[in-house]
């Protein structure tokens, strides 16, 4: 019996004490992602944004997600209310697990997994599901469209991110997040003698493959300008048409929560994760978690950036881009990833 404890009953209650934790400090960190979102737009287009609700409008979010609860779910007459009601919650429940594998510090992951990033790659690539039982169970066209061009979107640009995270596990050698991470200790900055650096991480060797994860995943996320599921011409939301209250909230936690994993994935993969920008005190001496989310953070800037500058792309152009741009460039460039690193014998 106190074998069965020590080895299954204290792990697993450890493991589902950190799994709570994670979900409180991440929704917590949506809250304010949503806020700083707003602010950064409102800034943009010279006006206040949220500045009502708590000091300098912080508890925004907090009130919004009060009258979504609050509001009474209207579910039309002609839905499968069955699939209407889960689609959102298979949304939301995917996007928060794929973070039970994602390392914010050095030790600071729930599940250290050596196939992380196949982890990562399944259970994204599952939230399409979710989108499709929304708009097949609204039993309206416009969803049903919306759905279905949502869903076309993010299989053609899964493609393109899945060539660029192999071009990266190539230089590395392990499907281990950790691993991605620790391997940015050194690169080119230290094979020109410099100490370890920024110029180790993997933005500077794979330049292309970072531009191209980074577009790909706005459009991966439907953000701006790729953002046609939900800003249909029509301006009918799309496949959450018919979603109100909670529903509709989940679904935005959803999006909310895979945005944030894309900012999370692009600071592992390209940033150095958890690494300072220059291995020197004072800088090494802050901790990592405080350098994850301050890269975290300034991907997040930049990705509300686009849409102060960018327009909205028309579907032709945004399928144009991700299969004949995007898919032929990042196969070019696990060729050529491939063939230096078998020439120089720097693979890993």
């Amino acid at each position: 019996m106190n074998v069965f404890i020590n080895d299954y009953v204290i792990p697993g209650a450890i493991m589902v004490g950190q799994s709570l934790l994670l979900l409180v400090v991440l929704l917590i960190l949506i809250a304010y992602i949503l806020y700083a979102d707003r602010k950064i737009w409102a800034a943009v287009q010279m006006r206040r944004g949220p500045n009502v609700v708590g000091p300098w409008g912080l508890f925004q979010s907090f009130a919004d997600l009060l009258k979504f609860v609050l509001k009474e779910p209207v579910i039309p007459a002609s839905t499968s209310k069955t699939v209407f009601l889960l689609a959102p919650l298979v949304g939301v429940v995917l996007a928060l697990a794929t973070w039970a594998v994602v390392p914010v510090a050095d030790n600071w992951v729930i599940a250290n997994i050596n196939v992380g990033v196949l982890y990562i790659f399944a259970i994204s690539s599952l939230e399409v599901y979710g989108i499709i039982m929304g708009g097949w169970a609204s039993n309206s066209k416009y969803a049903f469209l919306g759905a279905l061009r949502s869903a076309a979107q993010m299989v053609s640009y899964e493609v393109s991110i899945g060539f660029v995270i192999i071009t990266v596990l190539l230089c590395v050698g392990s499907l281990n997040l950790t691993d991605i991470v620790m391997s940015q200790t050194d690169g080119l900055g230290t094979m020109a003698g410099l100490p370890p650096s920024l110029l180790d991480w993997h933005w500077l060797a794979l330049f292309p493959m970072f531009v191209v994860f980074f577009i790909s995943a706005l459009a991966e996320t439907n953000r701006p300008p790729f953002d046609l599921p939900e800003a249909e011409s029509e301006l009918v939301a799309g496949f959450m048409v018919e979603y109100g209250s909670t529903p509709y909230m989940m679904f935005m936690l959803g999006e909310y929560a895979a945005v944030s994993l894309m900012c999370a994935m692009t600071t592992i993969l390209f940033l150095g994760g958890w690494l300072p920008p220059l291995d020197i005190a004072p800088l090494n001496w802050v901790p990592g978690i405080f350098w994850f989310l301050g890269k975290a953070l300034l991907v997040f800037f930049m990705f509300a950036m686009v849409k102060a500058f960018v327009p909205r792309y028309r579907y032709d152009q945004l399928m144009r881009l991700g299969w004949k741009v995007f898919l032929p460039l990042s196969l070019a460039m696990v060729f050529i990833v491939a063939t230096v690193l078998q020439i120089t014998g720097w693979a890993a």
